[in-house]
């Protein structure tokens, strides 16, 4: 464990969806460059915790601090700026892609909503589509003319385009076939030793998650039954 605070840190996250309690208040730390896997079945609250981490539903208690700051007492104008920082991958890399918009269009919006937009604009996209394994001729098609892996890359390299420094990976891979997330996993493995980013992973194959996370974690009925 870094002697350093932690990038992320959860204290007692509660979620409930009128009488059901989803989140039983966790709590768990992240450091920068780390790798921590939340593990479970179905159901158990892995992705109510990660939307409430990331504030795209408002947890009904506890806290989550990022980068020190604790964002639940944020407004949505005083959470926009931090929202760059920690960026979703999602576990449909067709569902998390707009079917009408060509790759290279979807990458280039981060850049665009950020105010990041000018002449380097093309090539940084082309650079960020080169970084995860795309050509730059993939920029031209759509969604449904790419692979499930291809998509997935894509999803990814929209993600680096806001620089963060934590990803939280939805089951990014457990829509892939087999032989085709090893490849994702690498990446994900080489970018973060090139940037130094820090992964939230979901998942619930034991495998993967021995193989690629540093520490794990594991949920049963929103409750964490291990650390």
């Amino acid at each position: 464990m870094s002697a350093n605070p932690p990038l992320l840190e959860v204290r007692d996250l509660v979620v409930r969806y009128g009488e059901v309690t989803a989140v039983d208040h966790v709590s768990f730390t992240l450091d920068a460059g780390e790798t921590l896997a939340l593990n479970g079945p179905s159901g158990c609250g892995k992705s109510s915790t990660v939307t409430a981490v990331l504030q795209l539903r408002r947890p009904d208690s506890g806290e989550v601090r990022f980068e020190g700051q604790e964002l639940t007492k944020l407004t949505e104008r005083e959470l926009r700026p931090l929202r760059p920082r920690m960026q979703p991958v999602f576990q449909d890399p067709y569902g998390s892609l707009s079917p009408r918009r060509r790759i290279r269009d979807a990458v280039a919006e981060a850049l665009r909503v950020q105010g990041r937009w000018d002449a380097t604009g093309p090539a940084r996209v082309a650079g960020l589509l080169d970084r995860v394994g795309l050509a730059p001729a993939y920029g031209d098609r759509f969604p449904h003319e790419l692979s499930g892996g291809q998509c997935q890359r894509a999803g990814i390299a929209r993600a680096l385009a806001s620089d963060p420094r934590l990803l939280v990976l939805d089951e990014p891979v457990s829509a892939l076939d087999p032989s085709v997330r090893a490849g994702v996993l690498n990446l994900l493995a080489d970018l973060q030793d090139e940037l130094g980013l820090a992964y939230l992973f979901i998942c619930h194959d034991r495998a993967v998650v021995s193989h690629f996370a540093d520490r794990s974690i594991e949920m049963r009925s929103g409750r964490l039954t291990s650390a």
